[in-house]
Protein backbone atom coordinates (compact mmCIF):
# COMPACT_ATOMS: atom_id res chain seq x y z
CA UNK A 1 0.00 0.00 0.00
CA UNK A 2 1.24 3.49 -0.87
CA UNK A 3 1.68 6.05 1.95
CA UNK A 4 2.41 9.75 1.61
CA UNK A 5 5.19 11.48 3.51
CA UNK A 6 3.76 13.99 6.00
CA UNK A 7 7.09 15.27 7.30
CA UNK A 8 10.76 14.41 7.27
CA UNK A 9 12.64 14.26 10.57
CA UNK A 10 16.06 15.85 11.16
CA UNK A 11 19.44 14.14 10.96
CA UNK A 12 22.51 14.89 13.03
CA UNK A 13 26.21 15.10 12.34
CA UNK A 14 27.64 12.15 14.27
CA UNK A 15 24.90 9.69 15.34
CA UNK A 16 25.60 6.08 14.31
CA UNK A 17 22.10 5.75 12.85
CA UNK A 18 21.29 9.21 11.42
CA UNK A 19 24.64 11.02 11.42
CA UNK A 20 25.40 12.42 7.99
CA UNK A 21 29.11 12.97 8.70
CA UNK A 22 29.79 9.75 10.59
CA UNK A 23 32.03 7.80 8.18
CA UNK A 24 30.78 4.45 9.55
CA UNK A 25 27.18 5.54 10.15
CA UNK A 26 24.01 4.32 8.46
CA UNK A 27 22.86 7.82 7.41
CA UNK A 28 19.23 6.80 7.89
CA UNK A 29 16.49 9.07 6.54
CA UNK A 30 13.29 9.24 8.65
CA UNK A 31 9.88 9.96 7.15
CA UNK A 32 6.58 10.41 9.02
CA UNK A 33 3.86 8.73 6.96
CA UNK A 34 0.16 9.46 6.63
CA UNK A 35 -0.73 6.14 8.33
CA UNK A 36 0.92 7.20 11.61
CA UNK A 37 4.06 5.11 11.11
CA UNK A 38 7.67 6.24 10.87
CA UNK A 39 9.72 4.95 7.94
CA UNK A 40 13.51 4.87 7.89
CA UNK A 41 15.45 4.17 4.71
CA UNK A 42 19.15 3.37 4.61
CA UNK A 43 21.74 1.61 2.48
CA UNK A 44 24.05 -0.69 4.47
CA UNK A 45 27.75 -0.71 3.64
CA UNK A 46 30.47 -3.33 3.90
CA UNK A 47 31.50 -1.85 7.28
CA UNK A 48 28.08 -2.91 8.65
CA UNK A 49 28.47 -6.62 7.92
CA UNK A 50 28.86 -9.63 10.16
CA UNK A 51 28.99 -12.71 7.94
CA UNK A 52 30.03 -11.83 4.38
CA UNK A 53 27.22 -10.01 2.60
CA UNK A 54 24.97 -9.91 5.71
CA UNK A 55 24.03 -6.97 7.95
CA UNK A 56 25.34 -7.38 11.50
CA UNK A 57 22.55 -8.24 13.94
CA UNK A 58 23.60 -5.48 16.33
CA UNK A 59 23.35 -2.90 13.54
CA UNK A 60 19.91 -4.25 12.63
CA UNK A 61 18.84 -3.91 16.28
CA UNK A 62 20.23 -0.37 16.47
CA UNK A 63 18.33 0.96 13.46
CA UNK A 64 15.11 -0.80 14.46
CA UNK A 65 15.37 0.54 18.03
CA UNK A 66 16.10 4.07 16.75
CA UNK A 67 13.14 4.01 14.36
CA UNK A 68 10.68 2.86 17.04
CA UNK A 69 12.08 5.30 19.62
CA UNK A 70 11.89 8.22 17.17
CA UNK A 71 8.21 7.53 16.46
CA UNK A 72 7.37 9.52 19.63
CA UNK A 73 8.50 12.70 17.80
CA UNK A 74 5.90 12.27 15.06
CA UNK A 75 3.53 15.13 14.47
CA UNK A 76 5.02 17.37 17.14
CA UNK A 77 7.57 20.13 17.33
CA UNK A 78 8.06 19.26 20.99
CA UNK A 79 11.63 18.27 21.85
CA UNK A 80 10.78 14.90 23.35
CA UNK A 81 12.74 11.73 22.76
CA UNK A 82 12.39 8.05 23.55
CA UNK A 83 15.08 6.55 25.79
CA UNK A 84 15.18 2.76 25.49
CA UNK A 85 14.27 0.88 28.66
CA UNK A 86 13.79 -2.54 27.09
CA UNK A 87 14.16 -3.88 23.55
CA UNK A 88 13.74 -7.30 21.95
CA UNK A 89 14.33 -8.36 18.38
CA UNK A 90 13.41 -11.46 16.40
CA UNK A 91 15.48 -12.17 13.30
CA UNK A 92 13.37 -13.82 10.58
CA UNK A 93 15.63 -13.70 7.51
CA UNK A 94 19.23 -12.80 6.71
CA UNK A 95 19.51 -9.10 5.87
CA UNK A 96 21.66 -8.52 2.78
CA UNK A 97 24.05 -5.59 2.43
CA UNK A 98 23.11 -4.73 -1.13
CA UNK A 99 20.45 -2.17 -1.93
CA UNK A 100 18.32 0.11 0.19
CA UNK A 101 16.39 -1.26 3.17
CA UNK A 102 13.27 0.04 4.88
CA UNK A 103 12.49 0.09 8.58
CA UNK A 104 8.99 0.83 9.86
CA UNK A 105 8.19 1.83 13.44
CA UNK A 106 5.05 2.78 15.34
CA UNK A 107 3.83 3.56 18.84
CA UNK A 108 1.58 0.79 20.18
CA UNK A 109 0.85 2.10 23.68
CA UNK A 110 1.29 5.42 25.49
CA UNK A 111 0.82 6.23 29.12
CA UNK A 112 2.48 9.01 31.05
CA UNK A 113 6.24 8.91 30.67
CA UNK A 114 6.40 5.38 29.26
CA UNK A 115 5.46 4.29 25.75
CA UNK A 116 5.79 1.08 23.79
CA UNK A 117 6.39 0.49 20.12
CA UNK A 118 7.02 -2.11 17.48
CA UNK A 119 8.64 -2.22 14.08
CA UNK A 120 10.07 -4.26 11.26
CA UNK A 121 13.00 -4.27 8.87
CA UNK A 122 11.70 -4.94 5.38
CA UNK A 123 13.65 -6.41 2.49
CA UNK A 124 13.29 -4.97 -1.01
CA UNK A 125 10.33 -7.26 -1.81
CA UNK A 126 8.52 -6.35 1.43
CA UNK A 127 9.50 -9.55 3.30
CA UNK A 128 9.93 -8.99 7.05
CA UNK A 129 13.56 -9.72 7.93
CA UNK A 130 13.44 -8.67 11.60
CA UNK A 131 10.79 -7.61 14.10
CA UNK A 132 11.35 -5.55 17.22
CA UNK A 133 9.43 -4.41 20.27
CA UNK A 134 10.48 -1.93 22.87
CA UNK A 135 9.53 0.05 25.93
CA UNK A 136 10.80 3.62 26.12
CA UNK A 137 10.82 6.52 28.53
CA UNK A 138 9.62 9.82 27.10
CA UNK A 139 12.20 12.42 28.05
CA UNK A 140 13.12 15.97 27.06
CA UNK A 141 16.48 16.17 25.32
CA UNK A 142 18.04 18.44 27.95
CA UNK A 143 17.58 15.64 30.54
CA UNK A 144 19.35 13.08 28.33
CA UNK A 145 22.53 14.84 27.22
CA UNK A 146 24.08 18.17 26.40
CA UNK A 147 23.06 18.60 22.78
CA UNK A 148 24.05 21.66 20.79
CA UNK A 149 21.74 21.66 17.76
CA UNK A 150 24.12 23.82 15.72
CA UNK A 151 27.23 21.82 16.60
CA UNK A 152 25.45 18.52 15.93
CA UNK A 153 23.92 19.98 12.73
CA UNK A 154 20.45 18.79 13.82
CA UNK A 155 18.44 19.62 10.70
CA UNK A 156 16.34 18.17 7.92
CA UNK A 157 18.76 16.99 5.24
CA UNK A 158 17.98 16.06 1.65
CA UNK A 159 18.71 12.43 0.76
CA UNK A 160 19.04 10.97 -2.76
CA UNK A 161 16.01 8.71 -2.15
CA UNK A 162 13.70 11.48 -0.89
CA UNK A 163 10.22 11.31 -2.35
CA UNK A 164 6.64 12.19 -1.55
CA UNK A 165 5.53 8.67 -0.67
CA UNK A 166 6.53 5.05 -0.19
CA UNK A 167 5.06 1.65 -0.93
CA UNK A 168 4.92 -0.54 2.19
Amino acid sequence: MYHEVVRKQPNSRSCLVCGMKNPFGLKGAFYELDNGELLCTFVPAEEHQSYPGRLHGGIAAAILDETIGRAIMMGTEEEVWGVTAEFTIHYRRPIPLEGPLRVVGRITRQGGRVFEGSGEILLGDGTVAAEGRGRYIRMPLERIAEFDREEEEWQVVGHPGDREGFEL
